[in-house]
Parts: structure tokens; sequence; C-alpha cells
């Protein structure tokens, strides 16, 4: 996206800068704050809200910001962005609600929460930018329906690896070749991790052990991986992905695919263990054209029939703002769902499951998430893994088996509930056969 660091200059130079405020003040809140302040010209963080108002403060102190204003009213809000002051709050909403807020980035990692605070931002027209493949992979698509009716842009980030792999395969597209497999390069994959495993290496990062769970049980990938699949319209080969372990490079695994199964499936999504270059991203593509295939030969990338693409790194906070940029100035979003789930996260049980326990969440000790065709999802009634937390158990569930909706008694009134059946709802009347005489 080389255009919009000229059009953010351009910003800077008429005084005018992106207006962006952040929901979620933790390891990579701190990280989005210190990137825009300090290394964005033409864009500014102008309000933090946080569950508690140390966490906001801290991002800003560590952006080099010590002078804030607690804010509790739209109206304080207002008047303190048309200040040029920074403003910290508890109350997500009113970030949602006030004037002169270019657009929104949520961090928070929740689903429930994160659907609220989506819901909101699209009721007043701001654009939304989701560091959160957790909510992006259960309701996403029904989220981007209602933005689209308000006319705004709801969208994954640049820097985490689902944009990283968007980027690449947009550009792989943009050259001819046509994409057959966008991929994940991972370090790590146990489904049986815990926090307890992970504590040591959260402490050592300065994460939540959480946190890092949900990316060595392979339950983050696999939302990372199911919202690329809902953008490209890709599905997965299996249940769980392929998830080869490789210790080569990326090139020499363009002869471990079937390139057949991959059109016919009009391309997968999947990831691999220990591959260099790490921890990047690849799409393998294909091409038709003998006179181009002769061209990609000669240009190292060898015979085919599969040709290999890949970025070698994600950077994460770094490349949020760009996200940002990207859609409050040409109203482009880097990764969104085209339409209907392709991908789901399934709720899979990571020890042997009581009848009479409430599910913890994603990341801790009960369970882990894989990705599911969609329509296999929907054709066994699986339950999705963004729903699983606080899901009372009606039945004993084995070690590794995965939990349907019958298993379960959903908490009350949950909006995540509500979202996710309406987007099944809605997108099985758009299959549905129109009448005809």
């Amino acid at each position: 996206m080389i255009i919009v660091d000229n059009a953010l200059k351009a910003r800077e130079e008429a005084g005018n800068p992106v207006k962006v405020a952040m929901i979620g003040a933790g390891f990579m809140g701190r990280g989005i704050t210190n990137q825009i302040q300090n290394s964005v010209p033409g864009m500014e963080l102008v309000a933090i809200s946080n569950r508690h108002l140390d966490g906001a403060k801290r991002a800003y102190n560590e952006a080099g910001i010590e002078d804030v204003r607690e804010v509790e009213t739209v109206a304080d809000l207002e008047d303190a962005i048309a200040k040029g002051q920074y403003a910290v709050t508890e109350d997500a909403m009113l970030l949602c609600k006030a004037q002169g807020i270019d657009a929104l980035v949520e961090v928070t990692g929740t689903i429930e929460f994160g659907a609220h605070v989506v819901i909101e931002a699209i009721a007043n027209h701001k654009h939304i930018i989701l560091m959160n493949a957790e909510l992006d992979g259960t309701v996403g698509s029904i989220l981007k329906v209602y933005a689209d009716r308000e006319g705004v842009i709801l969208s994954a980030c640049d820097g985490d690896q689902p944009g990283v792999q968007m980027n690449l395969y947009r550009f792989v597209k943009s050259i001819g070749v046509t994409p057959l497999l966008c991929g994940n390069i991972k370090g790590l994959q146990d489904p049986y991790r815990n926090p307890t495993t992970q504590e040591g290496f959260a402490k050592r990062w300065g994460q939540k052990a959480h946190m890092v769970t949900s990316f060595a049980d392979g339950s983050k990938i696999s939302f990372e991986q199911a919202i690329v699949a809902n953008a490209t319209g890709m599905k997965v080969a299996k249940r769980g992905m392929l998830g080869y372990d490789f210790k080569g490079h990326v090139d020499e695994m363009t002869s471990m695919y079937d390139v057949d199964q991959l059109k016919e499936l009009g391309g997968i999504v999947d990831y691999v263990v220990g591959t260099k270059p790490g921890p990047g991203v690849f799409v393998f593509g294909t091409h038709d054209d003998p006179k181009q295939q002769h061209y990609l030969n000669l240009y190292k990338l060898g015979e085919g029939p599969l040709y290999s693409f890949y970025t070698p790194y994600h950077l994460c906070h770094f490349e949020v703002p760009l996200s940002v940029a990207r859609a409050a100035l040409f109203q482009d979003a880097v990764m969104a769902p085209l339409g209907a789930p392709q991908v789901d996260v399934v709720t899979t049980a990571k020890i042997d499951l009581k009848a009479g326990e409430t599910l913890d969440g994603i990341g801790f000790y009960m369970t882990y998430g894989q990705c599911e065709n969609s329509e296999v999802v929907q054709t066994e009634n699986l339950l999705p893994m963004g729903l699983a937390e606080g899901c009372l158990l009606k039945r004993d569930i084995p070690k590794d088996q995965v939990l349907t909706y019958d298993d379960v008694e959903l908490p009350e009134n949950r909006l995540c509930d509500k979202l996710r059946a309406e987007q099944n709802a809605h997108f099985a009347s758009a299959k549905a056969p129109v009448a005809v005489g």
C-alpha cells in the first residue's frame, strides 16, 4: 500500500490528521499507541477506552504522552478532541458515538463485548478496524452486512497474519496468477497447551497466558485462517486443516499439494509448522498461460504448476495504522468477508469434559478451536468456538470430540448468539431458490 504514506503526509502538511480512537489498551494496544503517536505523520490517536483507566493512561504514557483527560460523557470527549487533548475513558461507547473521530481500532480480542462495540460504531457511521479475528471469525459476515448498509468500512488489519496474507493474495491476483492456497507459517502447534504450560513464555514477553495459549493450541491460527477463507472464498481441505510439519523452505512445499484438489475446492487455507521463512505467510498460485509460465520460470519461480509467493514476516501493530489510513482515506478494507461464511472455527474438547461444567474461554483449559467448512458446521450443528465460553455442558464430552449446540445450554441474552442466528438466517435465505411464476 505504497500510496498511503504520501496520503498521510498530505494530511500532516494540511494540519488535518486522521483522528483515530482505540478500544483496548493491552499489549498490542500499547504498541499501536506508540506507533501512531511517534511514527505515523498525519494520524493522531485522540482517545483510548479500556476497562481500567490505568491501562489507557499507561498506553499514552509509554508513547510519551502524560497529559491526558478523563472523560465520562460524549460531550466531554468531543470537547477534548476539539481542544486537541488526549482522552481516556472506561466507556467504550463514548468513542463509538463521539463526533470528530474518523475510525476506531478494536483491540480487545473479546467476542460479546466486541460485538456490542462494532454494532454501536457502525450505527454511528464509524469505520472500524478489527484486530480481533475471534469476533470476525464468529459473526464477521453479518457485521459486514451491517457495515455495508451504513456505508462504512469494516476491516481486519495489516500486520497480523491474515492481513499480510490478504495483501499477498491481492498482489498475486493482480499479476494474473490464480491463488489456490493461502498459508500461515507457525513455530508450534499443540492443541493441549494451556495457561499453565505457557505461563513462562507469557511472562517473558509481557503477554497474557491465555492469549499465548491460543497461539500454541491452534485456536488463534484457526480464527485467522477462517477469516482469510471468508475473504477469499476458499475452504479447508479437512477439519483442522492439513497442517504439515516441514522443516525446509516454503518454496519446496509446492509439490506437496494436489493442484486438482485445490482447484476443486476453489482454493484452500492452511498452515505449516517449522517451515522457513518463519514466522511468515505464503500464497501458492497457478498460471494457465504457457507463455507466462516460461517467464515465471525465468524469474526463478520454477516450472509450476504451483508458484510460491511469501512474505517472511508479520509486524502486527507496526502496520495497523496503515489499515486505518486505507479505510479512512481510500475506503479500502484490508480484508472483510465476501458474503456467506466459508470456514468456521468449531469447539473441540481439550480434555475430557463433564456434564454440568461451564466452558472457559479461548486459550484456556477446556477447549481448542479447529477450522471446518461452514457447510459441515451447519449440517452437523457444530458449536462455534467463539460462542463456547460460558456454555453449560449437558453431557460428558471425551477429549478431542467436537461439540454441537445440542451438547450445551447457551448463556441467556448474548448479542453474539443473536448475531450468529441472524447470520445463519440471512445467508440461508440468500441461498434459497427464488420462486418463479
